[in-house]
């Protein structure tokens, strides 16, 4: 590794990223035509920036000509708990481990830009562009070209030194850097992700249809939801854990060592009754510097609607019943929902 590239990364080890690697903007031209064939499919559904800016995510290239390097870096938010023991708790909330305390794209992208100006000050011809995950930019291709990684049967980056839990972020520059080896394939014969998932998202191994992800229903899909995909919902009201959960490589993943990820008590396992009477502006209070802020108040009553439809519990039929005129009508459409499961 050159000295440049060396000092660079104990750089962004000394940040507090997990890991680093380098690739090429050209590193990965396989992924154009692979974006291309899950759009045509509309398995992207109502995410039309996907199709929009195709042109971009397909080649990082034509995001930036300039650009002679990506550096990739992850950012370990790992749990201390199990994730998916609150699925139990049917009158409790599930809430994606990352959701739980701040937004990591604030998060990560103060830490990148720290590096950046870091790799300025030794190269002061160097430009840069940083990205967390709201740029036409496909991260986790890059990431396994990177060598941080791969993608498993999921479609999610897997580690072999920190397993599932962990953000991407992404440093262009016109820096000449030395490359990293890319990671290969690790899942062998394991399908326990596949398995796992609830709604059935995984038309195949390595195949992601995000129609059916309970990630992509819960904060990315406007209106309601399919009826035949809400059961499978269960309490889960913002994300979903069950496919990062059960991977066999988790044996590696270590607690998250930054406390702004690190699980806010009122959020782990939240009462449903008491997530459902917010109102916009309790919403915005408790939910302040969060990522759930992003999808509203309406979706995420919604969401908690269906989680008390699922509940078995008759103990919140009249929490549910309260919602049933609700102004918007999608969260009224799923209190009646609630309120009809509830009474069998």
């Amino acid at each position: 590794m050159s000295d440049l590239t060396t000092r660079l990364r104990a750089q962004a080890l000394a940040e507090g990223f997990s890991d680093f690697g380098v690739c090429k903007p050209d590193a990965v031209p396989e992924t154009a035509a692979r974006l291309k064939t899950f759009v045509d499919a509309g398995r992207h559904g109502q995410m039309g920036w996907m199709a929009e800016r195709m042109g971009w995510r397909g080649s990082p290239s034509a995001l930036w000509p300039e650009a002679k390097s990506i550096v990739m870096l992850a950012e370990n938010y790992g749990p201390d708990h199990d994730p998916l023991d609150v699925l139990a708790h049917k009158d409790r909330a599930a809430i994606s481990v990352y959701a739980q305390n701040r937004d990591y794209h604030d998060v990560v992208k103060k830490r990148l830009k720290r590096v950046g100006r870091w790799l300025i000050e030794q190269d002061p011809k160097a430009e840069i562009k940083v990205f967390v995950d709201t740029a036409p930019v496909m991260e986790k291709p890059l990431a396994q070209a990177a060598g941080l990684g791969w993608q498993g049967k999921h479609t999610n980056l897997v580690s072999r030194e920190i397993g599932s839990w962990f953000f991407l972020g992404a440093i262009f520059t016109t820096v000449e850097l030395e490359t990293s080896d890319a990671e290969v394939d690790h899942c062998g014969s394991c399908r326990k992700c596949l398995d796992v998932c609830p709604t059935g998202a995984f038309p195949a191994p390595y195949q992601l249809d995000a129609r059916r992800c309970i990630s992509y229903l819960t904060i990315e899909h406007h209106g309601p939801v399919d009826e035949e995909l809400r059961v499978g919902m269960g309490n889960r009201i913002y994300g979903c854990d069950d496919c990062l959960a059960v991977c066999p490589w988790n044996k590696f993943a270590e607690r998250a060592a930054e406390v702004k990820y690190h699980g806010r008590p009122e959020l782990m396992g939240a009462k449903l009754a008491d997530l459902a009477v917010l109102d916009d502006a309790g919403f915005r209070t408790l939910f302040s510097g969060s990522p759930i802020k992003r999808i509203g108040r309406n979706r995420f009553v919604r969401n908690v609607c269906y989680a008390i439809g699922n509940s078995e519990d008759q103990g919140l039929v009249a929490v549910a019943q309260a919602l049933v005129e609700d102004e918007d009508a999608t969260v009224a459409d799923a209190a009646r929902w609630a309120v009809e499961r509830l009474n069998g």
